[in-house]
């Protein structure tokens, strides 16, 4: 890593990039070892924390809280994301981390059904919306660190780490699923051996949480406050000057979502219940999947700074339409060959996103709004389309018989997005807006004046 220029003119050196590298990329590591844990588990979890009897009923239930608790999310985002624009970014990204790892801890110590009844599925709602509230100023927030952190010409390369935290988190929390699946047996998961990925959540969140309190805040922030920029009323300013802004960013993220949680989340599910495949088959070539994602991840960031964050979306959004059916034709013939070219297909076209938008999203807002806007559309978006994929992919083939229902949904999801993608302004290469630089001294040794750009 090169040192980079900040926008106060001060040098960020290599050290106090991979440090704020590491500290964003371990909370997202965090948030998602936990929804790995969660859409893996889930017919496990229905078993556990809701009445026996059909099964089809219990994993609905169990998708069901996972949707509810994403509806906290535009919540946490209208309460994280002012706070972070005015008290700084890190402080309030040591309180998320802490939320959502504490939480995740505490529903590994739940009782079962069994054992205290609907007090069960009450316990876990409630730490599931502890979760989503924490989650809703997670992402906006270390998005923005990161790309405030970031060196202009190679925003897309540092802010791809951020999913690679995601992909590191989901991999680590799919692989312990598996490696348990294939060791214990179903009675022992449903016993105990649930419990055992939830706990480990809470170191994974005290590591976040040393490096996140040994950061100083972004340089943007910085820069804002030494020129007096702060903004006291984000929301306000927010929604009276950058609601296009908002509109671009919602309306990005609907395909971002939808397909991120159909491939890390509901898949799992679709290939033991649609497919007959087994749990342990099925986990383990999503995971296969998932670690081609983190070779390529990196290498879609820099590649965005080279040509443009629009031209790799837009690809993105192509081949979505055109090889979504595809690859979920390839994954019903049920062969280990066929579903594993059928999870890459559709893994690589996740990563292209994956790879490109921590950059794109937060760049559409100024300094002074960026922690509340993208926190507010991109968790409105999300509650929306994202924590509700699983449940609505999963009612579609129910209720219609259809196995390709899921691939639909994410082709109009791809032709939704492609509207706001094409509207938007590149921002590759480009200065953040309302960025605070320092003009060079004047004669004398006069003190240098910020400005804003």
């Amino acid at each position: 890593m090169d040192d980079a220029q900040d926008r106060a003119g001060q040098t960020v050196d290599e050290s106090t990039l991979r440090r704020a590298i590491a500290a964003c990329a371990i909370g997202n590591a965090t948030e998602w070892f936990d929804y790995a844990t969660y859409g893996f588990l889930a017919a496990t979890l229905g078993a556990v924390f809701f009445p026996s009897g059909n099964e089809t009923a219990q994993l609905l239930s169990a998708f069901a809280v996972f949707a509810l608790t994403f509806f906290v999310r535009p919540l946490g985002g209208v309460f994280f994301g002012p706070l972070g624009d005015r008290i700084g970014r890190q402080r309030v990204l040591a309180t998320t981390i802490l939320l959502m790892a504490g939480a995740t801890f505490l529903i590994g110590m739940l009782p079962g059904y069994a054992t205290v009844g609907i007090l069960a599925p009450i316990l876990l709602l409630l730490l599931r919306l502890v979760q989503g509230f924490s989650a809703g100023g997670e992402y906006g927030g270390a998005s923005t660190f990161m790309v405030e952190y970031a060196p202009d010409e190679r925003r897309g390369y540092y802010a791809s780490w951020l999913e690679f935290g995601t992909l590191v988190g989901f991999s680590l929390g799919a692989g312990l699923v598996t490696f348990m699946t294939f060791l214990l047996s179903q009675d022992a998961m449903t016993s105990w051996g649930w419990r055992i990925p939830f706990l480990v959540a809470l170191p994974l969140g005290v590591v976040g949480l040393y490096l996140r309190t040994r950061l100083e805040d972004t340089p943007g922030f910085r820069a804002l406050e030494s020129a007096g920029e702060v903004a006291q009323s984000p929301l306000r300013e927010l929604f009276r000057s950058n609601w296009d802004a908002l509109l671009l960013c919602g309306g990005i993220v609907i395909i971002y979502n939808l397909a991120n949680y159909t491939l890390l989340t509901y898949m799992p599910s679709y290939l033991s219940d649609s497919l007959g495949i087994s749990d342990t088959a099925g986990l383990l070539l999503l995971f296969i999947a998932i670690l081609v994602m983190l070779v390529v991840i990196t290498f879609v960031g820099r590649f965005s700074d080279r040509v443009g964050r629009k031209p790799v979306l837009i690809g993105a959004m192509i081949g979505f339409v055109v090889l979504t059916y595809p690859a979920f034709l390839l994954i019903s013939v049920g062969s280990w060959v066929s579903v594993m070219a059928g999870l890459l297909i559709f893994a690589l076209l996740q990563v292209l996103l994956l790879g490109t938008l921590p950059a794109t999203l937060p760049a559409l807002f100024p300094t002074k709004e960026r922690y509340s806007g993208f926190a507010i559309s991109y968790n409105v978006s999300t509650a929306a389309f994202g924590g509700t994929a699983p449940f609505v992919a999963t009612a579609l083939v129910s209720a219609t018989g259809n196995e390709f229902m899921p691939a639909f949904y994410v082709m109009v999801a791809a032709l939704v997005s492609f509207i706001p993608i094409w509207l938007m302004a590149e921002t590759a290469k480009r200065p953040l807006r309302g960025s605070v630089a320092l003009n060079a001294a004047p004669a004398g040794g006069a003190q240098a004046r910020p400005r804003v750009t």
